[in-house]
This record gives C-alpha cells, sequence and structure tokens, in this order.
C-alpha cells in the first residue's frame, strides 16, 4: 500500500534543531502525517519517512531565472479575453491590458500571468491565431518595462511559441501538457519553467458531478504521471511547477480538502503554485456573489495556502495580497525584515 507524507508546517523563529527545512525555504518541519488509501491518517516522525520522499520536502527548489523561490511570490492574473468569469472584457483592449500590468507591477507583482483564452466553467476552445493576437503584442509591450517574470497561461504550443518570442518566460498550462502534444516539445526547446496543473476533465465539461475516490491523493498522482511524463519527454524537473487546479473539476467541498492538505503536494519535489483567487467557493463561504468583491477572501485562502509552504500565488487583487502577505510574515517572524 502506497503511503503519502504529508509534512505539519511550521514558521518562526522557534525551530528545533532537530527539523529539517521544507523545500529549502523558511518553513519547516519535525513530524508527518502519513496517509493511505482507506485507512486513517497517522502521525510519524522524521526517521518514519523514506529518504527519498525526505529529500523531495526538503531540498530546495531551483529559482526561476533571477526570481528565488526562497519566499512566497505573487503572480497577477491579467486576462486580455472578453469573458473570463472575473475580469472579462476589462483588459481585453491592449492599451488596457497594458496599463493594469503597469498596475500589477506596481502593486508588487514578481510574475505577470497573461491568458487570451478563458479556461471558466464552460468555455469553449478559441483557435490558437486569435490567442497569439490578444497575447504576443501585450506580452511585447510590457517586456521592454517589467523586470519580472512573464507567464502565458495556454494550453497552445503554438501560443506558448510566440509568446516565448514575444518575451515570456514561464508557460501555465492548465492542461498539464494533455491537450497540445507540440507543447512539450516547445517547453523544452525554449527551457523555460512550466506549471502543470490538475484538472477533471476540460473546462466545457469539468463542473460536470466532479468525482475522486480520494481527492488529495487522486490529485496527487495524477501530478506526479504528469510530472514524470514531462520528465520523460525532456522537460527538466526543476523547471516544473504543479498546481493542485483548485476550481478545476472539483465541488467546493474536494476545494476545501485540497486546500487543507497542500503541504502533501511538496512530496512532489517541484515548486507549488496555489490559483485560488476569486474562485466561486470563496463568493459562496464568504457571501459574495460578484466576483471583484471577493478579495478579502481570496486573500485568507492565499495565507493559508502559505502557512502550508506554497511558493506562488495567482491573484487577482495584488495591493491587497501583497500587504497582508507582508503584514503575516512580519507578524510570524517578528520582524519586518
Amino acid at each position: 500500500m502506497t503511503s503519502y507524507f504529508r509534512p505539519l508546517v511550521q514558521f518562526g523563529p522557534s525551530q528545533p534543531k532537530t527539523a529539517l527545512p521544507l523545500a529549502g525555504g523558511p518553513m519547516w518541519f519535525s513530524q508527518a502525517m502519513c496517509h493511505r488509501r482507506n485507512a486513517l491518517p497517522e502521525c510519524v516522525d522524521l526517521h518514519d519517512i523514506p529518504k527519498d520522499v525526505l529529500h523531495r520536502l526538503t531540498a530546495a527548489r531551483a529559482p526561476f531565472s533571477t526570481l528565488a523561490l526562497d519566499q512566497p511570490r505573487l503572480m497577477g492574473i491579467l486576462n486580455v479575453t472578453p469573458d473570463s468569469f472575473s475580469d472579462g472584457g476589462q483588459f481585453h483592449a491592449p492599451a488596457d491590458a497594458i496599463a493594469q500590468a503597469r498596475i500589477l507591477a506596481r502593486d508588487g507583482a514578481d510574475i505577470i500571468d497573461i491568458g487570451g483564452e478563458s479556461t471558466r466553467p464552460g468555455a469553449e476552445i478559441i483557435p490558437p491565431d486569435i490567442e497569439i493576437a490578444r497575447t504576443a503584442p501585450v506580452i511585447r509591450a510590457i517586456r521592454s518595462d517589467f523586470g519580472g517574470l512573464i507567464s502565458i497561461d495556454t494550453r497552445k504550443g503554438d501560443v506558448a511559441r510566440a509568446s516565448c518570442d514575444a518575451g515570456a518566460d514561464i508557460v501555465n498550462d492548465v492542461s498539464a501538457l494533455t491537450f497540445d502534444a507540440a507543447m512539450a516539445g516547445m517547453v523544452r526547446e525554449f527551457d523555460v519553467p512550466i506549471c502543470l496543473m490538475h484538472a477533471q476533465g476540460t473546462p466545457e465539461t469539468m463542473q460536470h458531478a466532479p468525482q475522486y475516490d480520494d481527492v488529495v491523493l487522486d490529485v496527487y498522482d495524477s501530478l506526479a504521471r504528469r510530472v514524470e511524463w514531462a520528465v520523460s519527454a525532456g522537460v527538466r524537473r526543476d523547471k516544473i511547477i504543479i498546481d493542485p487546479g483548485i476550481g478545476f473539476g472539483k465541488t467546493l467541498e474536494h476545494n476545501l480538502t485540497l486546500l487543507a492538505h497542500l503541504s502533501l503536494f511538496h512530496g512532489l519535489g517541484c515548486a507549488i503554485l496555489l490559483g485560488a483567487s476569486r474562485k466561486r467557493f470563496i463568493g459562496t463561504l464568504g457571501g459574495a456573489e460578484n466576483p471583484q468583491g471577493r478579495a478579502a477572501g481570496s486573500v485568507g485562502v492565499a495565507l493559508a495556502g502559505v502557512a502550508q509552504g506554497v511558493q506562488i500565488l495567482r491573484v487577482h487583487d495584488m495591493a491587497e495580497t501583497k500587504q497582508a502577505l507582508t503584514l503575516w510574515w512580519a507578524a510570524t517572524t517578528g520582524t519586518s525584515a
């Protein structure tokens, strides 16, 4: 029976000498929960964790270009689409998109993630040439004065290629390299980081009664398979980011269970991205029907992710998240440095 180890993450100045760092960052752990299918979790000590698993849990994550992952990083969402669930149409015009990118940069974005095709529930596929026309000019324009990293949110190899030619540094693929057979080769050729996200089904169908035997372990196993597939296709493991795909083929209960067990995913040995910003479950629990009224709830979920060692937060509300993260960090460490 396969065992899965979820580190019980802690943070602050009271680290015991026996504790180990989580993913080479400021978080640490001295115990873990051992999960097995059809069994209750069991608390175990470090010596009970296999050495290969312990190595994946503790090894420092490699930086992406100039961006070190030794502290939480913020990825700002920029949808240049007419139909995204939260901000569809707001930044469809290139001038509006460029202005928003500069606001995200001013407010603290380490990465700007540009998407030209909506992947909201029920969204339909658009042709690559339309997606390229929406994204490449914006990437080219903001590349000239943004010192951070630019990510292209796409499932299509041609769009990723055009984006990297225009100056993108990261590919964010919600299909985890399953949509377009050409994507892995493109990522390998450009040697850029790739985010592999879990989704059950496609945007058109993913919210039609999603089901899992064990949502946490099922998502973990699925991502593990996609990571190994990517490596076998020539993608460097230290260039892979994983995303459990909150809201992509998950019910409210599935989302909450995944959020409560995020630290398990450090066992994949990759950086973790959390993209929960303004999702429907936040509105349901927080009483905010309008996605633009979900900033406070989104920040709460983001900080819960940081407390489990998530390295990258993908957010709409950059200024609010940056301020909350700065104060959370200071209050937790007892220093403003």
